[in-house]
């Protein structure tokens, strides 16, 4: 298992908007093959900055979702609140 992680910093103002956005996409999400779920943080000192995180059963999973009409409609629900592009990196856990 893998961890998506994707820093996300919106524009002001778009704060709710996009977590209402990420709200609504939890069933794409959940729908895509290999994915364990997502949450979402938001930064108490950058209020603009947000932190996406989703399990993957692999990076490829990731990808493919990408590749997929889903990844539209998550783009379509959150990308107008991009202040620019999100920082993705994948980990993986290694001491729990």
């Amino acid at each position: 298992m893998i961890t998506e992680f994707a820093e996300i910093e919106v524009k002001p103002g778009t704060e709710q908007k996009f977590r209402d956005g990420v709200e609504s996409c939890k069933p794409v999400f959940a729908r895509a093959p290999g994915c364990h779920g997502l949450e979402l943080h938001h930064a108490i000192e950058h209020p603009h900055l947000f932190v996406l995180l989703v399990k993957w059963d692999s990076v490829q999973h990731h990808m493919d979702m990408r590749g997929s009409p889903d990844f539209q409609i998550w783009r379509g629900a959150v990308g107008d609140c991009f202040a620019g592009a999100p920082r993705v990196f994948h980990t993986e856990t290694v001491v729990a």
